[in-house]
Parts: C-alpha cells; sequence; structure tokens
C-alpha cells in the first residue's frame, strides 16, 4: 500500500485549503480561511485527480460567498483543461495506428516518461491545468531538471516535448492559441558518448580472442565496429538479413508486416529500410560462423541476445580489465566510459577520417540527418592532424 502524504497546503485562487487523506481518500479543509468554507471530501485516493478537485471546489465556494459569478464560474469551467485529461487525450492519439499518424510503442514510451515526470512536478508547483503551463513553468522545470544532474540534452528533449505537446492540444483546439510557448531552446553541441580509438578497438578485439569464455563477444565488437549497427539492431539480426555472395547486409523494418508473431517483428528506429556492404574483416568472421539460420548472434551461453547482457559483460570483462592500459584523468571521458554505442560512434568517425562521402555514411547508419555524423565530419581532432602530416603538397 503506498505511503500517505504529509498534509499540504494549498492556496488556490480564492481560499486555502489543507489537503489531507482520509483513509486513502483525500479531502480538503477550509475552515482555517476568514471565510469558514469547512471541510470536504474530494472523492478520490488519486494525488493528482484531488488537486484538479480542490481547484474545482475553491471555485464553487467562490460562488457560494458571493466571490466569483456564476456565470464566469460556468465559463471557467468549459476553458479549463486538466493535467490529466490532456494527457489522456495526448496519449489516445499517439497511441493510434501508424496508417493514421500513430506512432511507435518505443516512442510512446518515452513521451509517456517525460508526461511522467512533468506532471509530477506540476504537483510541485501546485499546477492543475494545462492554461496554467506558460514559458516561466517551463523555465523552472527546466532548473529543476538541471538541479537534479540531468544531462543538457535530457532536459531539452522534456521542455521541447511540453512545447510539442502543447501545440498538440492546441492544434485540436484542446486549449487556445493564445497559450503557445515562446521559448527558445538550443541543441547541444557535440557529443558525449565516447568514441573509440582504432587502438581501443584492436586490442579488445585481441583480448576477447585470446579468452575462449568471450570469442563470441569479439564477433560482436567487430560487428558493431564494422556496421555501426546500434545494439538493438545486431541483437535483432537474422542470417537472412546477410548476403554472403553478394556481401551485403539489409535490415528491414517490419512494423507494416503482417507477422504470426509480433514478437518477431523486427523495428528500426528511423523506421526505414537500409543495406549496405559488408566490410571484409567483418565478412571472415561471418564465413567462420558454423549456424546459418536464426539469429546471428548469440549469448554466452547460445541463448537469445540481449543487449543489456552484451552492455553488462563488456564493461566489466573487458573495459574494466583493460581500463589501465588507456589511464584517462578524472574530470574527462575516455576508454573506461566507453559502451556499446561507442562502436557506432567509431564507426562514424572512422568513415568521417578515411574521407567516405557524408551522405553516404548517414545511408549506412539510417540517418535522414544525423548531428552525430555531422559533427566527426567537422571534427578536427590528433587523427585529423596526423592525417593531414601525411598529405604532401609541394614536391
Amino acid at each position: 500500500m503506498p505511503r500517505k502524504r504529509k498534509n499540504e497546503k494549498i492556496k488556490a485562487e480564492f481560499f486555502i485549503w489543507l489537503i489531507s487523506q482520509r483513509g486513502t481518500i483525500y479531502q480538503a479543509d477550509g475552515r482555517s480561511n476568514t471565510i469558514n468554507v469547512g471541510r470536504h471530501s474530494l472523492g478520490t485516493s488519486i494525488y493528482q485527480e484531488a488537486i484538479e478537485a480542490v481547484y474545482e471546489l475553491d471555485r464553487i465556494k467562490a460562488v457560494e460567498h458571493g466571490l466569483l459569478d456564476a456565470d464566469e464560474l460556468d465559463s471557467r469551467e468549459k476553458q479549463s483543461l486538466p493535467l490529466l485529461e490532456g494527457r489522456q487525450h495526448y496519449e489516445t492519439d499517439i497511441s493510434s495506428s501508424l496508417l493514421t499518424g500513430g506512432i511507435r510503442q518505443s516512442s510512446q514510451k518515452r513521451y509517456k516518461a517525460v508526461l511522467d515526470k512533468f506532471i509530477k512536478f506540476c504537483e510541485l508547483e501546485q499546477i492543475s491545468c494545462w492554461e496554467q503551463v506558460d514559458v516561466k513553468l517551463l523555465k523552472r522545470y527546466a532548473a529543476f531538471l538541471e538541479s537534479k544532474d540531468y544531462a543538457f540534452r535530457t532536459i531539452y528533449f522534456e521542455v521541447y516535448t511540453v512545447k510539442q505537446i502543447i501545440n498538440w492540444l492546441i492544434k485540436e483546439e484542446l486549449l487556445p492559441n493564445g497559450k503557445a510557448i515562446d521559448l527558445s531552446l538550443p541543441k547541444a553541441q557535440g557529443t558525449s558518448t565516447y568514441c573509440w580509438k582504432p587502438k581501443q578497438v584492436a586490442v579488445m578485439v585481441k583480448y576477447c580472442r585470446k579468452n575462449k569464455a568471450l570469442n563470441w563477444l569479439g564477433d560482436i565488437i567487430i560487428c558493431l565496429a564494422c556496421t555501426g549497427l546500434r545494439i538493438s539492431e545486431l541483437a535483432s539480426l537474422r542470417w537472412s538479413d546477410i548476403d554472403l555472395e553478394e556481401g551485403m547486409l539489409r535490415l528491414t523494418d517490419e512494423t507494416m508486416i503482417k507477422k504470426k508473431s509480433k514478437a518477431s517483428k523486427r523495428t528500426t528506429k528511423s523506421g526505414y529500410n537500409r543495406s549496405f556492404p559488408i566490410n571484409s574483416t567483418l565478412l571472415e568472421v561471418f564465413h567462420k560462423m558454423p549456424n546459418r539460420s536464426g539469429n546471428v548472434f548469440r549469448g554466452p551461453r547460445g541463448g537469445q541476445l540481449k543487449p543489456d547482457t552484451v552492455r553488462l559483460i563488456l564493461i566489466r570483462d573487458v573495459i574494466k580489465p583493460l581500463a589501465k592500459k588507456f589511464p584517462q584523468s578524472e574530470d574527462e571521458i575516455g576508454f573506461a566510459d566507453g559502451r556499446p554505442h561507442s562502436f557506432r560512434h567509431y564507426f562514424c568517425s572512422t568513415c568521417a577520417n578515411s574521407g567516405v562521402p557524408e551522405n553516404m555514411v548517414m545511408r549506412w547508419l539510417g540517418h535522414r540527418s544525423s548531428e552525430m555524423v555531422q559533427h566527426y565530419y567537422h571534427l578536427h581532432d590528433e587523427e585529423a592532424k596526423q592525417r593531414m602530416d601525411t598529405l604532401r603538397f609541394i614536391g
């Protein structure tokens, strides 16, 4: 059973209310006001619903005591959109069929997580309806997230998503046009994901090859480094995606394809199909694999490969033992901070430093546009300087 909240004072528009719980049901006590407006059950055990109910009660009591005209109360009730009601409208829309404008389940989960966090913040701010959400509130929300040590990109995504939801509510005529949020949000520059160095990748592969129990992980490292695949894409890679004769790898988004089992459907993050040639180093790995059916890669015990398994074992059995070979200062991102997604950055960096056209790399990675790709194509790092020194322009 959830723990009861402490009694809380809410200063509504007309009266001050003490919110408490009797059993599990919330009640509002307004007897401490100059005008005694009594104590009332709010008829719910859900906190956010109780907050919405107390604001409605506040207006009703204001009418009873002549502080608010009844016609104005009707007008306000028609204009008010409670946070939970607006959220329900939005989530119903995004969870509709993809054919009618709905979005993928993975994106739905991200947006729902944003709303969970934002509505909890609104509870702290005593905000109960979407009409109360304005620029000042979003600035306070951004400052609140920053105080909790959220990354810049996370804060950007959270605030931008709330703005996006408000625009949707306006488009659906659930909010008036005047409620649009005029707040510019600068995008983060660069990336906080560590990008492996060629020597580091080579050392990791060699380390896995020396340890029979890690041979499977060595194959995965080579595949990630040579393709830039996301770890979820690699985990779902099938032999039917690979043409060894042509040396091509094809990833198909199966969202719109009818299959016997939903669990067997593969989705790509971008929603697009893509294909690209297989690097000769990776081709050798594929040719040596004895099993040519089902999924290409399997877990350490031969079962289904899970992204979290790769991440945990990579950190525990490879990165930590090798960390002393690649020391870093406490305040810098280095080898020890690398993760499976770092191989995607490594692939992009290697392509950029080798002169592969930017638009070709974006196709290989499955991007229509990508800040990550642009980052490495505009980066002037030590490797780029070394490559410059090998060029002879005169004589």
